[in-house]
């Protein structure tokens, strides 16, 4: 077994990926504050410490947990609330219910949060708790294949999950946590989500493509116009959708989503209506294309950001 536990240097300060491991059920309460912390969402809590402590892998469950603890500034580590910065949870399942566990490759793992504190926003953490999730899954558990769903409309996620990992999308699911709430979702907006496989030992084989060609040729089946409003910080511009296109015939499509869907929720929580439903706008309308076009037999390979002359945009690839 390999050992539990690694340093990554990023930008002069360290930071310890650790395991938790412990027997003590007061170490879990600094995962139940993270996760309160990022998402700010009471009533969608973890266990109990003394639950979280039986439900780890290495004492009576099959739960993963793994904190990020930055260093103290003099590269000491303290694996305490203060210094946890990260973490990721998750969970053994099946794939088949039938087969259950009698088959190693029907044994699949459920990665329910991946989350950074937002003071260590922009250091590539989120990308690097998933890689030592997935060394920890092969090493200790002998899993292969995650599942974890991810807002369609979270760039920063489907890059991770999409770009960089390759994971596949297998379903559009509606609403998919019923009424949530808290610092990254609103209770006005359903919580679609992507519901994805992610294979850790395939490797990514995408088809060519030229995102410029692909856009110049107005292969979108989802495009997207900026707009002035007012918004809950003051004047800013926001993307709306602009058109929806589902007839086009090509083999590769695109679907445009906003920049920062989390900073849109933010600023459209305003009372003018006309602001307020410009989330909403755009969850409903990319629901109805992903729905169609994954119907259709297209699925998602890619996610990308462009940079063209009045900013930043991001496109889903998708190719039949």
């Amino acid at each position: 077994m390999q050992e539990l536990e690694k340093i990554h240097e990023i930008k002069g300060r360290k930071f310890l990926f650790r395991v938790e491991d412990s027997n003590n059920h007061d170490d879990y309460l600094k995962y139940e504050e993270i996760r309160e912390e990022i998402w700010g969402d009471p009533k969608d809590n973890l266990a109990g410490t003394r639950n979280m402590i039986c439900e780890n892998f290495f004492h009576e469950g099959s739960s993963l947990f793994i904190g990020v603890f930055v260093d103290d500034g003099k590269g000491r580590f303290k694996e305490d609330k203060e210094h946890l910065v990260g973490f990721s949870y998750g969970f053994i399942g099946v794939k088949d219910k039938k087969i259950g566990f009698r088959e190693l490759p029907n044994i699949q793992f459920y990665s329910q949060y991946t989350g950074v504190r937002k003071d260590f926003y922009r250091l590539g953490l989120g990308i690097l708790i998933k890689e030592f999730q997935r060394d920890k899954l092969i090493d200790v558990f002998g899993i292969h294949t995650v599942i974890c769903t991810f807002d369609p409309l979270t760039g920063v996620n489907a890059y991770r999950n999409i770009h960089h990992f390759g994971m596949d999308v297998l379903e559009y699911k509606e609403a998919f946590y019923g009424e949530f709430e808290g610092f990254l979702n609103r209770l006005d907006i359903p919580c679609d989500r992507f519901f994805v496989s992610w294979d850790l030992e395939k490797k990514i084989d995408r088809p060519e493509y030229d995102l410029e060609s692909l856009i110049n040729s107005g292969q979108i089946a989802v495009s997207a116009d900026s707009v002035e409003i007012e918004g809950r910080s003051g004047p800013l511009e926001l993307e709306v959708v602009k058109e929806l296109n589902l007839d086009l015939e090509h083999e590769f499509l695109l679907v445009e989503i906003p920049l920062d869907f989390y900073r849109m929720l933010r600023e459209t929580d305003v009372t003018d209506d006309k602001v307020r439903s410009i989330p909403l706008d755009w969850r409903m309308k990319t629901r109805k294309a992903f729905e169609t076009l994954l119907e259709r037999g297209y699925r998602i390979i890619d996610f990308r950001q462009i940079e063209e002359d009045d900013g930043k945009r991001s496109f889903y690839i998708l190719k039949k």
